[in-house]
């Protein structure tokens, strides 16, 4: 594609996710000019007009008619259907932005990484926390993670329950925690249980790393608040981070202030609570997700490099939410709990 000209892009599903790709795919356009919203697609075709005319665009009435209109893709159908949209879209030559979690299963989401191979195709993963402020200004700052406190707690909408709160909510702490410790997963232990739908609604997680790490994850979508914070402890730092916010503040400890303070020969006699205890807050450039996450994608797009969050990571993230859920389910057999969290009658 040559420097100058547009990046065409279509949103394929336009439901909540997707009207909010096509709504920033046109800032973007009117921002830069890079980018051209080409149009949407989507089976319900009162949605897909209705959409389509908001925002300056196109609904094409399938991805037949996509090939050699556009050159990339936001992926914001079922999860369910994220395996069959996608390949169609590589085939056809068309980079794709795929929501998260990237497929329903392991086998699936490896089958979409060899599609990417073999198609030469850009295809990132929508892990939209990675491009929160506060985690690119918490990024650097990472040493040695050894525990996590985790929570995303969300008030109930009828939305997105195809698949259980781990896929749902849950999924963007895994990817951001995993990409902080960058070591495998050794144990999980983990209890949910289903509220509101047939599916878990609420459930926690306990996690140890081979590193020694140990990370605790709490995520609920029948919450009467919202709450969506990351708070970690390294050697001497301690970090906590505010998704909503977009901020993050740092305690670092100066060890030889502490230990001399706790010896007593600190300077003035200083309480040994707070010497050497200095409190940041890292620069944040605040910027709506959303936005990050395009422009990210469609720079590697029109530079042809890897992306900012890739096919791999998504499977990892998808791998450890798989096995929360498989944990849950062998701990609600152990207390005799059935799929819909009640006890199971005894025959």
């Amino acid at each position: 594609m040559p420097a100058e000209a547009k990046t065409r892009v279509v949103v394929v599903g336009v439901g909540a996710f997707g009207r909010n790709h096509a709504r920033v795919y046109r800032e973007l356009e009117q921002q830069d000019g890079n980018v051209a919203l080409v149009g949407v697609v989507d089976p319900d075709a009162a949605r897909a007009e209705a959409v389509a005319a908001e925002f300056g665009a196109r609904a094409f009435a399938s991805l037949d008619e996509l090939k050699g209109q556009v050159d990339a893709a936001s992926v914001a159908v079922p999860t369910v259907q994220h395996l069959a949209v996608t390949r169609a879209l590589l085939e056809a030559g068309i980079d794709v932005l795929v929501e998260k979690p990237v497929t329903a299963t392991l086998a699936e989401a490896e089958e979409l990484i060899r599609l990417a191979q073999r198609t030469g195709r850009v295809v990132q993963v929508g892990h939209l926390e990675r491009f929160n402020p506060a985690v690119r200004a918490t990024a650097p700052l990472v040493t040695q993670p050894m525990f996590f406190e985790v929570h995303r707690l969300s008030v109930f909408t009828p939305r997105a329950l195809d698949v259980d709160v781990v896929l749902d909510l849950m999924i963007h702490d895994l990817d951001i925690v995993l990409s902080f410790v960058k070591s495998p997963v050794k144990e999980i232990r983990a209890v949910g249980l289903p509220i509101l739908s047939p599916r878990v609604d609420i459930a926690n997680v306990r996690m140890e790393f081979d590193s020694g790490c140990v990370a605790n994850f709490t995520a609920s979508r029948v919450s009467t608040e919202k709450v969506r914070k990351l708070r970690f402890f390294q050697p001497h730092q301690y970090l906590s981070l505010d998704y909503t916010r977009q901020d993050v503040i740092a305690f670092s400890v100066d060890a030889a202030a502490a230990e001399a303070a706790l010896a007593g020969n600190s300077p003035g006699g200083a309480h040994p609570s707070g010497p050497g205890i200095k409190v940041e807050k890292p620069d944040i450039v605040h910027e709506e997700p959303l936005h990050a996450e395009l422009r990210a994608f469609l720079k590697a797009v029109r530079e042809r490099a890897k992306p900012v969050v890739s096919l791999e990571d998504g499977r990892r993230a998808l791998a450890v939410a798989l096995d929360i859920l498989t944990a849950i389910r062998e701990h609600g057999r152990r207390i005799n709990l059935d799929s819909m969290g009640k006890p199971a009658r005894s025959t």
